[in-house]
Order: C-alpha cells, then sequence, then structure tokens
C-alpha cells in the first residue's frame, strides 16, 4: 500500500510509474476523496475550536453564577455535528484505504520499461545446456516410464494438477527441500521457519493477496482462513503490527511449505507435469531490510537461489523484469529461469523481488533506528529458494539419460544414501 500523501503530493509521477505496468490506473477518484476529506477534518477542526472555546465560556458564566443553557445547547448542537462530521471521515479512510489496497506498487526507476516478458532484460547465464545425442522427452513422460511420478491417480483422487510422487520420485524432492534449506541456513545465514501453512485475510491482505487476488486462493469453507498460496504470506505477518530494532536488520529467513492456488486464469498454459499445480512444496526466502540497504539485500537474496542451481549443474540465466511483467507487490523482480531440453527453451524457477515498504505499510511493520527513534517502514524481500516441483522437472529433464534413467545431481547424493542413478521402479 502506498503513503497517500506522497501519492497526491506526487500525482503525475505517481500515475505515470503506474501505467508503465500496462495498465492505467484511475486515481481520479482517490483525489477526490482526499481533498472532500480535507475540507471535512479542516471543518471539524474548527467546531472542535469553537466548542473548546465555548467550554471555558461556560465555566466563566457558571463562576459568575450566570445563566449558560443557551451556550451548552448550542455547544451540543457542535458536539453532534462533530460526530456526524467524524464518521464521515471514518468512511473516508475506509474509502481510501480500500483504494490503495487495490494500486499496485510502483516500479523502482531501475526497472526497464516493457509491456510482458520479450521486455525483460537477461543479466547473466550460468553453465550449458546439456549436450543430448538423443531427442530429449519431457519430463512428465520421463517420470511417468520411470514410475515415480502418477498423474492420473492423483487426479483419481482429487483432480487435475496434482502428483503423486513414488519411491525415488518421493525421495528426490524430500532431497532437494532439506538441500535447499541446509544450503541456506548453513551457508547464507538464513534462520528456518515452520510456519502455519493457512493464513487469515488480515495476513493475506498484508502481502497483497487480497483483495484483489481473492480467486488465486483456496478458502476453509466456513472460517476466515485460506491455504497459504506462498509461505511469504506467513513469512511476512511474523512481524505485523510490531516495531522491531533496526540494529537487528536484515533478519533472514527461510522456510519449507507446502503451496496451494487455484491457477485461476492459467486454463491451457503448462497443463501437464510439475510446472503449475494446485498444491506444490517450495523453499522461500524472506528478509526484513533497512530502506537504505534492501537493493543490496534483493541482490544477495537472488544470488543464494542462483547458488542452489549452480550446486545441482542446472544451465540458467537470471533476468531483471520489466515493469509490465512484475508481480502485483513488486518494485524489482529478478527471475531465475532453468533450461528445458523439451522446450528447448528456460523456465522460470525462481522469482526474487524487493516490496520494498509497500507491505509493510499494509502490515504496520517498522523499525526504530534507535531506542526514542521514530518508527519507520521497514523494506521487506521474498524470494523462491526454489520451487520444489520445477526443480525436479529441471533434473529429470537435464539428466535424463538415453536408457530412461535419470542420474541424481552430486549435490543431492548424500540426501538419497548415495543413490547415483534413478532407473524405472515398479509398483
Amino acid at each position: 500500500m502506498h503513503d497517500p500523501k506522497f501519492v497526491l503530493e506526487n500525482l503525475e509521477s505517481v500515475q505515470n510509474r503506474l501505467a508503465s505496468r500496462g495498465q492505467r490506473i484511475p486515481l481520479d477518484e482517490f483525489v477526490r476523496v482526499s481533498r472532500e476529506k480535507k475540507d471535512v477534518l479542516k471543518r471539524t477542526e474548527d467546531l472542535r475550536a469553537v466548542k473548546n472555546k465555548a467550554s471555558e465560556e461556560v465555566s466563566i458564566l457558571k463562576r459568575e453564577g450566570k445563566d449558560a443553557s443557551v451556550l451548552i445547547a448550542e455547544m451540543r448542537k457542535v458536539g453532534d455535528e462533530i460526530g456526524a462530521l467524524e464518521e464521515r471521515l471514518k468512511a473516508f479512510d475506509e474509502e481510501l484505504r480500500s483504494t490503495l489496497l487495490n494500486i499496485p506498487n510502483i516500479p523502482h526507476e531501475s526497472v526497464p520499461v516493457g509491456r510482458g516478458a520479450e521486455d525483460n532484460a537477461e543479466a547473466r547465464r550460468w553453465g550449458s545446456r546439456p549436450e543430448l545425442a538423443f531427442k530429449p522427452q519431457a519430463h512428465w513422460d520421463i517420470g511417468e516410464k520411470l514410475g515415480i511420478l502418477d498423474f492420473e491417480r492423483a487426479a483419481k483422487i482429487t483432480g487435475s494438477r496434482f502428483t503423486v510422487y513414488f519411491g525415488a520420485g518421493a525421495r528426490l524432492e524430500r532431497a532437494l527441500i532439506s538441500f535447499m534449506l541446509d544450503l541456506h541456513t548453513r551457508e547464507r545465514g538464513f534462520t528456518e521457519v515452520l510456519p502455519p501453512f493457512i493464513a487469515n485475510a488480515e495476513s493475506l491482505t498484508g502481502t497483497g493477496n487480497l483483495p484483489k487476488f481473492k480467486e488465486d486462493l483456496f478458502k476453509l469453507e466456513g472460517f476466515d482462513w485460506y491455504l497459504i498460496p506462498t509461505a511469504e504470506v506467513p513469512l511476512t505477518n511474523l512481524y505485523r503490527n510490531e516495531i522491531l530494532d533496526g540494529a537487528v536488520l536484515p533478519t533472514r529467513f527461510v522456510a519449507y511449505t507446502p503451496c496451494f492456488r487455484s491457477e485461476a486464469g492459467s486454463y491451457g498454459k503448462d497443463v501437464r507435469g510439475l510446472v503449475r499445480q494446485h498444491q506444490f512444496n517450495k523453499v522461500e526466502m524472506m528478509i526484513f531490510s533497512r530502506p537504505e540497504s534492501s537493493f543490496d539485500e534483493l541482490e544477495y537474496m537472488t544470488a543464494s537461489a542462483e547458488e542452489i542451481l549452480k550446486r545441482l549443474g542446472l544451465h540458467h540465466r537470471v533476468v531483471l523484469l520489466c515493469t509490465g511483467d512484475m508481480g502485483f507487490a513488486s518494485a524489482k523482480t529478478y527471475d531465475l529461469e532453468v533450461w528445458m531440453p523439451s522446450r528447448d527453451g528456460f523456465m522460470e524457477i525462481s522469482s526474487c523481488s524487493n516490496c520494498m515498504d509497500f507491505q509493510a505499510r499494509r502490515s504496520g511493520i517498522r523499525f526504530k533506528r534507535e531506542a526514542k527513534g521514530k518508527p519507520e517502514f521497514a523494506h521487506t524481500l521474498n524470494g523462491s529458494g526454489l520451487a520444489v516441483g520445477r526443480s525436479v522437472s529441471a533434473i529429470l529433464e537435464n539428466y535424463q539419460q538415453a536408457d530412461g534413467s535419470v542420474v541424481v545431481p552430486e549435490a543431492l547424493r548424500p540426501y538419497m544414501d548415495g543413490l547415483e542413478r534413478i532407473s524405472a521402479l515398479k509398483k
């Protein structure tokens, strides 16, 4: 959410930056309500001044033994008007908040202007494509032939876009989770968290998922609770409505959670395999930072996610998203894209974003630089470190062999009792 004062004082600049996202964000109603609120606030303050002065006059009249009933009656009317104006002010505040909650973050000045993925800027590449002497298979075919992925049985249990893992497939998923958590905690300074997998509406409003993206969520019937779409939601809300000690920032957290998404509007896109599922596992990074160091933290977070791909030996690139391709809450985002042989192209496997103070304003997350200092809004950052199912799909495709087996990356073998190769499993 934005600072309303900043929006009003920088209206043209804000509108232009928001328009660079590819859609015109109307602010006329926001401006109208803000100005009307200002007028009502002035009228309220003027009446309070009148009432305060009259109270002094009533006291004087009573001390002098004079009749103050007429003035008291007049002040009752003034008090009633003040009460009505205060109710209008509350309504204005609610209307302004509702408007601001639906306005996306303002892209940072370092973000390239563009309409979509074709306008993103590649920052760097690492590694090289695997040399396969045969036509590469898609990961869903590899997994099914090995007997480690079963989409049909998952559809029978639940529905489409779910998967059952068997044997080495389940072990590979678990190994990736442990490997990612260990690298982030042991080498990159993140503290592991195991949060709830259900969040309330206030938590999802704080991160920007509500109210705008309600259709993307799974709500629990009879409760004001939702299945989390990402660990970003509970991790961000760890400090909701708190004032932090600025001396401890940056604070870095990492969490494994399952994630649940309706994938509304994505029909026909990546419907096969592990890429776009309703339930998937993810290791998520979260950083709370001082404003002046948040962009350094974004680089650190991105490098942490990239280190996973390097250790797994997966060819990838880092892409700076343009204004038209960024998420709602982000001010600047790097995507990590891994090479997928069956596509003969790259696939997103991580997004690392700096939301600046956008989420902190919605969630009331502040810090003090010193004990008696004035509270300031913190900056929040989040990033996948990594999406686990997509990592499985990348390993199956990049490490596939001509005989149908899949070589296990060396970094994961200690987590799989030394298993070097996944071969067909009989069920």
